[in-house]
C-alpha cells in the first residue's frame, strides 16, 4: 500500500496519522509506504505535480487535503489522478476528509453546473474507488462510476459525548437545522439508542431569500427544558445555526451543542461564543481564529475512523461494521 499526500498542505497532518494509525495494525502483512507530492511552480503560474514515491503495481491511497483553495482543489485532483493513472498502480484509491462542492448537487437554476456532478465524471475516468465522510446528500454517490463510501462519523463523536459530555444525554434532543438533516438525527439517535441514552428529536424549518441568508427559523417538536444538541454535516459561514440556537433559546431550551463535521467555519469562531459547545471534526483545519482561544470549541478526530476504513478497503473487509 502506498499513501500518497502532499507535505506542503495544511491536512498532511492528517494524512501522517492515518499512516501511523495503518503502520500500527497487529497482524499486518503487507509493505507500507507514505509518498509526498512534489511541487514545480512556474513563472507563468502555471505548476506541475509529480508522485515521490513508484508506485507501479501498488495499491494507492491518495488523501486529498481539503484545504486548499478551491480552484487548486480541482486542479490538484485532476493532475495527481493523471499523474498516477499513467504509473502503473494496481489501483488508485482517492479519500476526501472533507468533498468540496457537495452542496452543489442539483440544477436550481438555469445555465448552471451541478458542480459536484463535474467532479464525479473527473474522478470516475481514472480512480477505482473513493471515500469521504458525512456527505451533504448521500444520493452524491451515484454520479460516481466507481464505488464510492460515505463513511458516517457519529461512532467517534458518541465515544466523545459518553466520555466527556455525560451530563447533557440524560434529558436530550437531537435538532436538525433543516428538513433535509432529518434522517441523519435518526441515525444519531439511534445508534445513542444502544447505548442506552434515550433522546428526541427536533426539526427547524428555515425561510431563505438568498444563499447563506436565513429569515425565519420554526422549530417542530418540544426542547422546552431540555438540553439540545444541534446536528449538521457543514458549518460554513454559521448564520443559520446561530438564528437556530436563538430560537433554542427563545421557546426555553437548556444548554444547547452543536456538531458539524466540516468546519468550514468562513466567518471565524467568534459569533459561536453563544453555544455551550461546538464541536467539530478535523476533516478541516480551523482558519481565520485560532480555535484555543475560545474554550467552547473542541475538536474530535477522524484519523482513526479513515486510517480502519482504508485498513478495510485494502485487506477486504467491511466497512458497514464500522457503525453496527
Amino acid at each position: 500500500m502506498v499513501i500518497i499526500a502532499d507535505s506542503k498542505s495544511k491536512g498532511y497532518e492528517f494524512a501522517q496519522g492515518v499512516y501511523e494509525h495503518i503502520n500500527r495494525k497487529e497482524g499486518r502483512q503487507f509493505t507500507l509506504n507514505l509518498a509526498d507530492i512534489k511541487r514545480n511552480e512556474f513563472k507563468d503560474g502555471e505548476y506541475k505535480l509529480k508522485i515521490s514515491h513508484n508506485i507501479r503495481r501498488k495499491k494507492c491511497f491518495y488523501i486529498h487535503d481539503p484545504n486548499k483553495d478551491a480552484c487548486k482543489w480541482v486542479a490538484d485532483l485532476v493532475f495527481i489522478l493523471d499523474a498516477m493513472a499513467f504509473s502503473s498502480p494496481s489501483e488508485i484509491n482517492v479519500v476526501f476528509p472533507y468533498m468540496r462542492f457537495a452542496r452543489q448537487d442539483r440544477k436550481d437554476e438555469s445555465r448552471v453546473a451541478v458542480n459536484i456532478k463535474a467532479i464525479a465524471d473527473i474522478m470516475s475516468l481514472h480512480a477505482d474507488r473513493g471515500l469521504t465522510v458525512d456527505l451533504h446528500t448521500p444520493q452524491i454517490q451515484e454520479f460516481f462510476g466507481i464505488p464510492f463510501d460515505d463513511l458516517r462519523s457519529f461512532p467517534v463523536l458518541i465515544s466523545h459525548l459518553l466520555k466527556n459530555h455525560g451530563g447533557i444525554l440524560g434529558n436530550l434532543v437531537i435538532v436538525s437545522p433543516d428538513a433535509g438533516g432529518g434522517k441523519r438525527v435518526e441515525r444519531l439517535q439511534k445508534s445513542l439508542g444502544n447505548f442506552g441514552v434515550n433522546s428526541d428529536i427536533a426539526v427547524c424549518y428555515k425561510k431563505r431569500q438568498k444563499d447563506n441568508e436565513v429569515n425565519e427559523i420554526k422549530i417542530m417538536g418540544d426542547v422546552s427544558g431540555k438540553n439540545c444538541l444541534i446536528l449538521d454535516d457543514i458549518i460554513d459561514t454559521g448564520n443559520t445555526l446561530i438564528k437556530t440556537v436563538e430560537s433554542l433559546r427563545g421557546v426555553g431550551a437548556g444548554r444547547v451543542f452543536a456538531y458539524g463535521t466540516h468546519g468550514v467555519l468562513s466567518g471565524g469562531l467568534e459569533k459561536f461564543k453563544v453555544l455551550d459547545k461546538l464541536i467539530l471534526s478535523d476533516s478541516l483545519c480551523c482558519d481565520g481564529a485560532d480555535k484555543e482561544m475560545f474554550d467552547n470549541v473542541e475538536v474530535i478526530s477522524l484519523v482513526e475512523l479513515f486510517g480502519e476504513a482504508i485498513y478495510r478497503t485494502f485487506v477486504g473487509q467491511s466497512l458497514s461494521s464500522l457503525f453496527d
